[in-house]
């Protein structure tokens, strides 16, 4: 399953869904209508469920929030990547260079304890359009794990749409070391 939010990058995604199809997965992305879909039920229940159901999830971490940008709610993709680190799935994450430099930036309006600090607010811009993107992605590294003890927490920044397919082809283009760690009996 790709995960991601879809407006504003488009060509990234169909060139993303066409090299994990070229390579041979089945790929579930909502840009491309190929999430199973229960007709009777919400966008977010669909996406949680798949990502419930998927084998292999990779998360596109943009300057874009995504959908259900509202307080208090999060978007259905911040609500994926929670759900794929809850349920442990075998998972991979791309994030746009500007959004690891927003943090380095942005770090010293967080408190010790991890929240933002109240008199911190971000003006929609054209880097971050929501303050959650660094949540989002210090979900992905796994930002509350002392360092020592952090796994499953690479998350490859990219800047041109080639750095990523790069990634994309150096990490999935196996499928055999793929199906070895999905029979990998690890926490």
């Amino acid at each position: 399953m790709v995960s991601s939010t879809v407006y504003g990058i488009e060509p990234l995604l169909d060139t993303i869904y066409g090299t994990l199809d070229g390579l041979g997965y089945k790929v579930w992305m909502s840009h491309k209508g190929s999430v199973p879909v229960h007709p009777r039920r919400s966008n977010f229940f669909n996406c949680i469920q798949a990502v419930r159901d998927c084998d292999l999830f990779l998360g596109i971490i943009t300057g874009r929030y995504g959908s259900g940008r509202s307080p208090g709610v999060l978007s259905i993709t911040h609500r994926e990547v929670q759900e794929a680190m809850a349920r442990n799935k075998l998972r991979w994450f791309l994030a746009h260079r500007d959004v690891v430099t927003a943090r380095q930036i942005l770090r010293q309006f967080k408190k010790i304890s991890g929240g933002w600090k109240k008199s911190f607010t971000l003006a929609e811009n054209p880097v971050l359009d929501d303050i959650r993107v660094i949540d989002m992605y210090e979900a992905a590294v796994r930002q509350d794990v002392p360092l020592d003890r952090r796994t499953g927490n690479w998350v490859q920044p990219f800047l041109q749409p080639s750095e990523a397919l790069q990634f994309l082809e150096e990490q999935f283009g196996d499928i055999e070391r793929i199906k070895g760690l999905l029979q990998e009996d690890l926490p």
